[in-house]
Formats: structure tokens, C-alpha cells, sequence
């Protein structure tokens, strides 16, 4: 099913491009851009583990960070990373001032009339994350709970059709400020990504997760629209890291050697 899904997105998202592209005047060449200015800009998230975070020294590291870098050194040029999250990734890329995102941005049809997606890197579902001490069992349960949610994120939406009476706590990155409100109990529970939620509930006892996940949606690189020989330089890198084994390889090193990664099909084939 998360195969299917993957495709239909990503066929999705192709088609978009493809009206949208028709229709819109040819820009000057990104990669030729880039590789004049002598490095790539690319938006990363570093809300959570481990998707995206800083280390011990400050610097960028993650699931995401790894597959930016391995990507900029497909393009050959060095990496400069901004830290975005909700409705920045897709605003700054339309600004310009970004080349490319790669921060857990799900392909969804809205988004793919406003940007170009490359084939899914990465599939995930929505899970909710709660105190173990609220008893909340079902989405139902989080009405009239705090909740917190993601500015700008397919959860917040999400859970605005799931319970609509959940008193909102909107973070701009869900950790560490999501989970701190957490931490401090400032909020009975969160709703986000299920590999970012699976992770933080493995490192405080004080969490647990309801065991469904809600909507298998394929993750795509983001960038701004105009630019096919840009969409097909990325789609080869995705396709080539799905191929090589490095995306089984990077997702075990992030989520354990034993993690069985999302199927993905390197094609939208």
C-alpha cells in the first residue's frame, strides 16, 4: 500500500509539474546557478531527531542532513544549510532563496501546484504522541486535550478534520519546542511525523505513542518550479540512492539496524 501510495504521489506530483511548467515562462538554469556560485543553499529541518538536529558541536546532522550532503556532492559543490520548518520551506524556495529543501516535506497535491517535487526519498505516516498519564487511546480522545502541532504541517490539518475540539499549541518546529511543552507538561499531547514520534518516545519514559499510524505519504526534495533539467537531475540522484542501497543504509543508521525501511520505488514507473 505505501508503494501505491508512493507512486500515485509521485505520479501526482509529476503531473502538476508538467501543466504547471507548460504554462510558465523558462528560467535561467538553477544548476548552472549553483555551480557558478560555488555552493548549493539547502533547507533542512532541525526540529527533531532524526530527521534533523544539531549535535554536540552545533552542527547539522540527521537522516535529512545526510541526504542533503550526499546530494550536494552529486552536484559537486559544497552545502550551505538553513534551518526551515512549516510554511518557511515552501515560501523561502519561492523566494528564491533557497535551491532546494529537504526537510520532511510530504508530496501532497496542493503543495505540488506551488514547487516541483522529486520522487519520494522517504515514505511516513502521522502518529500522536501523548502523556502516558492523559490515557488518550484514540484520535477522539484529543478533543478538549492540548495538542501540539506543527505551524504550517500536514498534522495540524490533519487533526483539524480528526478532533476538531483539541485545543491547538501551535510550535514552529515540533522539537525541541514541541517536546518541551511537552516535557513541562504544557501539553497532554503532539501529533507529527511517526519516525520523528517513534524516536522521541523511545528516549523519555515519560511518552508513548498510539499504535496507529494515520496516512502513509511518500516525502519528496522541494524546489522551485521552472526548472526541468533541475527536476531531472534530482530525480537521478533519488532514483541512484534508492538503487545503491544507501537509502536502506542511511534509514538503518538513523532508525536501527533492525528498521525494515518504507518500500519506495526508485521510478514513478
Amino acid at each position: 500500500m505505501l508503494r501505491l501510495r508512493s507512486r500515485l504521489a509521485c505520479c501526482t506530483a509529476a503531473a502538476v509539474t508538467l501543466l504547471m511548467t507548460a504554462a510558465m515562462p523558462a528560467q535561467a538554469g538553477r544548476i548552472e546557478d549553483i555551480k557558478t556560485r560555488g555552493y548549493v543553499r539547502i533547507g533542512v529541518s532541525l526540529g527533531g531527531e532524526p530527521i534533523g538536529f544539531r549535535d554536540d558541536r552545533n552542527q547539522p546532522v540527521g537522516y535529512d542532513v545526510d541526504v542533503a550532503r550526499q546530494l550536494a556532492a552529486r552536484l559537486g559543490v559544497p552545502v550551505r544549510f538553513s534551518d526551515v520548518s512549516g510554511d518557511a520551506r515552501i515560501s523561502m524556495l519561492r523566494a528564491n532563496q533557497l535551491d532546494l529543501v529537504v526537510a520532511n516535506v510530504s508530496i501532497t497535491p496542493q503543495r505540488a501546484r506551488i514547487v516541483d517535487f522529486s520522487i519520494p526519498y522517504n515514505a511516513a505516516g502521522l502518529r500522536v504522541l501523548s502523556q502516558k498519564k492523559a490515557r488518550i487511546r484514540t484520535l477522539a480522545d484529543l478533543n478538549g486535550k492540548r495538542v501540539v502541532v506543527g505551524r504550517g504541517t500536514t498534522a495540524s490539518a490533519f487533526l483539524k478534520k480528526a478532533a476538531p475540539q483539541a485545543q491547538f499549541i501551535y510550535a514552529d518546529s515540533f522539537s525541541p519546542d514541541g517536546v518541551l511543552l511537552l516535557l513541562q507538561r504544557r501539553a497532554d499531547a503532539g501529533i507529527e511525523d511517526s519516525s520523528l514520534l517513534d524516536y522521541m518516545a523511545s528516549k523519555y519514559d515519560q511518552f508513548e505513542t498510539l499504535p496507529e499510524m494515520y496516512g502513509n505519504t511518500p516525502i519528496g526534495i522541494a524546489m522551485a518550479k521552472g526548472d526541468p533539467a533541475l527536476l531531472a537531475f534530482v530525480n537521478g540522484f533519488v532514483a541512484d540512492y534508492i538503487r545503491s542501497g544507501a537509502y536502506a543504509a542511511n534509514y538503518r543508521k538513523w532508525w536501527g539496524s533492525k528498521t525494515a525501511p518504507p518500500a519506495l520505488t526508485p521510478s514513478c514507473q
